[in-house]
């Protein structure tokens, strides 16, 4: 297989079928009928292995991540299933850190392309097929699987995991979730299983509820990981980890209930060294020391709010580089940007990528310093040249902005 090979097979898979990163709503396929019938063709691969299932609103990635670390501190084998991904898409399916083997997503794609046509998966499908099939063949002690979109009707939702867990429930997709929390709240709830633990990370009591109620009915142990308390702490940084570390924690005691080997030593060292044990990259990720740059893909607008509210804790003038897609409210984010700053607006690479003349008018009102650029690497770029070593530059908004940058970059710092 050549790199061409391996690049014209990750163009088929973007381009056959529909893409939620990529089209946006009318890529979204709820149900559980196509990736039953699409497991079930490869030999139902989710029931040969070990899961956990991490689902939220935000906070799935750092969770699974962090959960990943400590498994392989204990000396398992660790599947960790991602979305989306930043820069290459094997980012998405990892064995204890190493990204999927190229040659396997090469192949398994040449299968794809022979699945019968009454089944018609979207994109999200067929890649949650194959992560379940590497881990399957890699033999892994354990597969953690974060949910893409939702719950309930999330391809993800196939398996029967050893204990499930909501890190919290935010307004993010109401064009599909629905409208309030309470509606969202029902829909993540969709990932609880009959007689499986469900761990909710969220504070607010009418989400818990929900929740709660759901995992009655299930017969399912219900943990509120809020009442713990902890002095550990995490190499990923970010004011906002502390609440899924709890999250992690309450997991890591349901798995020590299974007679799951994990030592306190393992927790320690494991939350210490996510980022050299998983690769982790993109919530609140130090680019470079000198100028400060900061990359976070926090998106919606609680994500956002964390975010902003940290860069506000930082004693430095910013130059914040921001770009969003189709479905973002931009006005909620408007309120919410950092003081002391200037802005960059630019337009993510993909086709959902929203143009920032398409919400000047917003930007106008807000009476803050701005510039309007093509691409994230010509915002960087300009900020770069205006910002000192005193100063710092924070990238964000979106995975596709970061994605967009590091794509850029990583490899001139390495």
């Amino acid at each position: 297989m050549t790199n061409e090979q391996y690049q014209e097979a990750i163009d088929w898979l973007f381009v056959q079928m529909p893409n939620y990163q990529i089209d946006g709503q009318k890529a979204y396929k709820p149900g559980l009928d196509n990736i039953t019938k699409l497991c079930a063709y490869f030999g139902n691969p989710q029931e040969k292995i070990k899961c956990i299932h991490i689902g939220g609103t935000n906070g799935k990635g750092s969770s699974s991540n962090m959960l990943a670390s400590v498994l392989q501190e204990s000396g398992y084998k660790v599947g960790l299933y991602n979305s989306p991904h930043l820069i290459d898409f094997t980012e998405r399916i990892k064995v204890n850190g190493k990204n999927c083997n190229k040659e396997f997503v090469f192949g398994f794609i040449q299968r794809l392309k022979r699945i019968p046509e009454d089944i018609k998966p979207s994109f999200f499908e067929f890649t949650t097929i194959m992560a379940f099939e590497y881990f399957y063949q890699q033999q892994v002690d354990y597969a953690i699987i974060e949910v893409g979109l939702g719950g309930r009707l999330d391809s993800t939702n196939i398996i029967t995991p050893l204990v499930s867990a909501i890190t919290n429930v935010q307004l993010d997709h109401q064009n599909i979730l629905g409208d309030t929390i309470e509606e969202i709240a029902g829909e993540k709830a969709g990932i609880i299983k009959k007689n499986i633990p469900i761990i909710s990370g969220d504070e607010n009591e009418a989400v818990k509820a929900i929740i709660r109620e759901k995992a009655i009915k299930e017969d399912a142990p219900f943990i509120d990981a809020t009442l713990l308390h902890t002095d550990l702490t995490s190499d990923l940084k970010g004011n906002y980890q502390q609440k899924n570390l709890r999250v992690v924690l309450a997991i890591i005691e349901e798995l020590r209930k299974l007679h799951i080997h994990i030592t306190d030593m393992d927790v320690e060292h494991g939350l210490l060294n996510v980022h050299q044990n998983t690769g982790f990259i993109g919530r609140w990720f130090e680019f470079s020391k000198e100028p400060l740059i900061i990359c976070d893909t926090g998106h919606n607008q609680a994500g956002l709010e964390y975010v902003f509210s940290q860069l506000n804790s930082i004693d430095r003038h910013k130059h914040v580089i921001l770009g969003f897609v189709n479905d973002k409210k931009i006005d909620e984010v408007m309120n919410l940007l950092p003081e002391n700053s200037e802005f960059y607006f630019a337009k993510p690479s993909i086709n959902r990528g929203r143009h920032p003349k398409d919400y000047e008018n917003l930007l106008q009102e807000a009476k803050i310093f701005y510039k309007i650029f093509n691409s994230v690497q010509e915002a960087y770029l300009s900020a770069k040249e205006r910002c000192t070593n005193e100063e710092m530059i924070f990238i964000g908004g979106s995975n596709f902005v970061v994605g967009d940058f590091l794509e850029k970059n990583l490899k001139f710092k390495e």
